[in-house]
C-alpha cells in the first residue's frame, strides 16, 4: 500500500460533515456564519400565524421573544401548561393563502422539529349559529378550490383530510375536560371580562376571500358536510405540507384554531379581528398540555 494523507475508499460510502481535508484546511462552523444564521432548538409545538393582529395575540399570551434563525422571524418561549413546560416556537407567514403557509410549517419543521403544528388566527364563520367572538378547533379540513370549469357551469371538487388520531384524541380530551362547547372568559385590555365558547368541527380553506353568504362556494361546502363551521384561507395549505412531508423529523400532527372575526356575508369588515385573535390565542393556550404530541 502505498502512504496516503488524503482519504481512500475501496468501493464504500463515506460521509464527512464539517470537516476539510489537505494542508492548511479550514471548516466556517455555524457561529462563523454572521449574525442570524445561528441554529434553533426543538419545540413541542409549533404555530402558524398569518395577520399581524394573530402574530401579536400569541406573543403576547404565550410570553413568547424574538428568536431569528437563518433570517426567518421566528419567536419562541417556554409555557407552563398544567405544570408541565411546554416549548412554543412561532413564524407568521409571509402572506395570506395556502403557498405561505405551506412554507411557514416547513420552515417550523426544518428549524425546531415541533410535535405537532397549529394554525392560529382569525375566521369566518358559514354555521348561522356560531357567533362573532367564539372560537373553533378544527381537526378537519375541507379543501374547497378544486373545480373544473365547464360549459354548464363551475364543478367543485372538494378534498378533505383529518389530524392524525393522536391529535383528535386530544381534542376530545380538552372537550372532555372544559366541555362541549367548552366556556372561557377573557379579560381585555379595558378591563372588561367577556365570556365566550370553544366549538370542535370542520372548517373549509380555499384561497379566496369569502363576503357573500349566499356565495356558491358557502353553499357548496355546506352540501359537501352540513356540519362545517366557518372558512379561512390557509389550513389547506397546512393539511397538504402535514401530509406530503418526509425526512427523518417528520411533524407527527396539526390542529387549527380559528376565533371567529366576520359572518362571511357583505357585512365582513375589521373591526372585531383583534379580539377574536386574542381569544384563539387564549384557546391555544389552554389546549397546549393536550397538544404536546410526541410519537418519536
Amino acid at each position: 500500500m502505498r502512504d496516503n494523507s488524503g482519504v481512500v475508499n475501496y468501493g464504500g460510502t463515506t460521509q464527512i460533515s464539517q470537516s476539510a481535508i489537505g494542508h492548511g484546511a479550514r471548516v466556517m462552523l455555524s457561529a462563523d456564519r454572521g449574525k442570524g444564521q445561528e441554529q434553533a432548538g426543538r419545540a413541542d409545538v409549533g404555530v402558524i400565524t398569518v395577520k399581524g393582529n394573530e402574530a401579536t395575540a400569541v406573543h403576547r399570551v404565550l410570553g413568547l421573544h424574538r428568536a431569528p434563525s437563518g433570517g426567518l422571524p421566528f419567536w419562541e418561549g417556554e409555557v407552563d401548561a398544567r405544570g408541565d413546560v411546554i416549548r412554543v416556537a412561532a413564524i407568521r407567514a409571509l402572506a395570506q393563502g395556502q403557498r405561505s403557509t405551506v412554507m411557514a410549517f416547513d420552515h417550523l419543521r426544518r428549524h425546531y422539529k415541533p410535535a405537532v403544528v397549529v394554525l392560529t388566527g382569525i375566521a369566518g364563520a358559514i354555521d348561522p349559529e356560531l357567533p362573532i367572538g367564539d372560537v373553533v378547533v378544527a381537526t378537519q379540513v375541507v379543501y374547497y378550490d378544486l373545480r373544473k370549469e365547464t360549459p354548464d357551469g363551475r364543478r367543485h371538487r372538494g378534498e378533505e383530510k383529518e389530524a392524525p388520531a393522536a391529535v383528535s384524541h386530544a381534542v376530545n380530551s380538552y372537550f372532555t375536560d372544559h366541555g362541549e362547547p367548552a366556556h372561557l372568559v377573557s379579560t381585555g385590555d379595558d378591563g372588561a371580562v367577556h365570556d365566550y365558547r370553544v366549538h370542535t368541527g370542520p372548517i373549509g380553506s380555499g384561497d379566496a376571500v369569502i363576503a357573500d353568504a349566499e356565495s356558491e362556494i358557502i353553499k357548496y361546502l355546506k352540501a359537501f358536510n352540513d356540519k362545517i363551521l366557518a372558512v379561512d384561507m390557509e389550513a389547506g395549505g397546512l393539511m397538504q405540507a402535514f401530509h406530503e412531508q418526509d425526512g427523518p423529523d417528520v411533524v407527527n400532527g396539526w390542529a387549527v384554531i380559528r376565533g371567529i372575526s366576520d359572518d362571511a356575508s357583505r357585512r365582513k369588515d375589521d373591526a372585531e379581528q383583534g379580539h377574536a385573535a386574542y381569544r384563539a390565542a387564549m384557546v391555544l393556550c389552554s389546549l397546549l398540555p393536550y397538544l404536546a404530541v410526541d410519537g418519536r
